[in-house]
């Protein structure tokens, strides 16, 4: 195989950079002055307002304020932003785009390695990848908000109808079968089909978008959002096929026979974890993929409108601290929940879920237990939950993942009164294409196993990525797997008949 692009490409980075219009713009504010210039604050609706219904919670840049804040970037000559972004998104191209007014053609430049940009701009953890490489933040601890950019960059070309479809390459005659139509599996979509490559996802259920439909609530990311960039992809000449689930509608053995010649397996990570704690199936015990999928796939919260019937709680508690069991709470609390807690085993410094989903739940009411582990769940006279027994923790050592060790205490058991509890401690790979794909190579969790280098399987032609193969992984990590496979799949398909 040939030799696989580097990602990001800092000469051709350099070589816009270079630009006389990019020049005159970096003299144009000495970089003291951008330095000074306060980050700009989006404006996010009244937590006490918010709290009640699923609208979006954040509200956008204006045009003024995301022209202010490109101002705060430096055009740096090394652009280490670019490193954090698994896309390799040209960041301080289209942040000076933005500087100068030129919102679509920003969008555009964007859309060049990303064409997700309105969902990664809500949904991303930019704080942690681009944002946390930003010089601005080694310097004054304080980012550039490419997140909030790319959000209000995307928002502007949808909303001004100025969205361009670009040129794509002659069609090769090659047909990819894409399996599952989340963040990773609508990647590869829409960079082999820009390819010229005949490319059809099968996606198992009846909307499109993966855990972006079944797992994140619309107050986070709103379905039309979500629709509008599927609908870009699809004028890319991307096929989706809905309702069509790979290893029972047919395998991929079968669609090999109907001509396919190269596949990328991105089903996901939906078998909810379980604690296998005393009381565990009680009524009033969900998993948060169960629950979460009621509200936000098949939109309980619009109950009756929506025959989703969904058991509210006055007492609601949610077991977990990552960004699932942020979402759960939080739509439980919207739900009508007196009392919504999240229940974590360590404490707030070890929580994986993002800062602002934090801040925002704390906000809108929700209580925090940390160091708390629940071991047992009572139930009552109907067979419902009502009390849930806890052990206070103390953290040791770290562990395997580098935080300290939860470790409980003993005789310190509590209960605690709900009547709604939502499991969210993590979810396992889907096993259903391992199961029905002779020869494919399995981790010890069930993760596909693949060459990091290209995404691809033990079995040729064969590529994976995102949760299927990291267990667990956020949304741009998932579209990151997403390129590198396209990549390695146009290579494959280029050299297929000539070996």
């Amino acid at each position: 195989m040939e030799e696989k692009k580097e990602i990001p490409r800092f000469d051709d980075l350099k070589k816009e950079a270079q630009k006389e219009w990019r020049k005159e713009l970096k003299k144009a504010i000495p970089v003291k002055e951008r330095m000074k210039i306060p980050r700009q604050k989006m404006p996010e609706r009244e937590h006490d307002v918010r709290n009640k219904d699923f609208f979006e919670v954040n509200l956008g840049l204006s045009p003024d304020q995301a022209v202010e804040e490109a101002r705060r970037c430096l055009d740096c000559p090394n652009p280490f932003c670019v490193i954090g972004c698994p896309v390799a998104i040209d960041i301080p191209s289209f942040i000076k785009l933005i500087e100068i007014g030129k919102f679509s053609e920003a969008a555009r430049k964007i859309k060049e390695t990303n064409s997700l940009p309105a969902i990664c701009g809500r949904v991303c953890p930019q704080e942690s990848q681009c944002e946390v490489q930003c010089i601005v933040f080694k310097s004054t601890g304080v980012s550039v908000a490419i997140g909030n950019l790319e959000r209000f960059v995307a928002d502007w070309e949808r909303e001004k109808e100025e969205i361009l479809i670009p040129q794509l390459a002659n069609p090769t005659g090659k047909r990819v079968a894409i399996v599952g139509a989340g963040p990773a599996g609508l990647t590869v979509a829409g960079e082999l089909s820009k390819k010229g490559h005949s490319v059809t996802v099968f996606e198992a259920l009846h909307k499109s978008g993966g855990v972006l439909a079944y797992g994140i609530p619309e107050f986070r990311l709103p379905k039309r959002i979500l629709d509008a960039e599927v609908d870009y992809l699809k004028k890319l000449g991307v096929e989706i096929l809905n309702n069509f689930v790979v290893g029972r509608t047919a395998t991929i053995d079968d669609l090999k026979k109907e001509g396919y010649e190269a596949f990328f397996i991105g089903s996901g990570a939906g078998l909810p974890t379980f604690m296998n704690a005393e009381g565990e199936n009680l009524n009033g015990i969900y998993s948060a993929n169960e629950y979460l999928t009621r509200i936000n796939l098949m939109r309980a919260f619009e109950f009756p409108n929506y025959d989703t019937p969904l058991p509210k709680g006055k007492r609601v508690a949610v077991i977990g601290g990552g960004n699932t069991a942020m979402d759960s709470v939080r739509s439980a609390k919207r739900l009508g929940a007196e009392w919504a807690a999240i229940v974590y085993r360590r404490t707030r410094k070890e929580m994986p879920a993002r800062v602002e989903e934090v801040k925002h739940a704390e906000e809108e009411g929700i209580e925090f237990l940390f160091l708390t582990l629940p071991v047992k769940f009572i139930e009552d006279e109907r067979g419902w939950v009502k009390e849930m027994e806890c052990l206070r923790m103390e953290l040791g050592e770290p562990d395997a993942s580098g935080r300290r060790r939860p470790i409980p205490i003993k005789g310190s058991e509590f209960r605690i009164e709900v009547d709604l509890v939502i499991n969210a401690v993590g979810t396992s790979p889907n096993p259903l294409i391992p199961q029905t794909t002779k020869g494919i190579e399995v981790g010890k969790w069930g993760t596909i196993k693949v060459d990091f280098n290209t995404m691809a399987t033990s079995i040729e032609g064969i590529y994976a990525g995102g949760d299927i193969v990291r267990g667990g992984a956020t949304v741009i990590l998932a579209m990151g797997d997403g390129r590198m496979a396209a990549y390695s799949i146009d290579l494959y398909l280029k050299n297929k008949n000539s070996r």
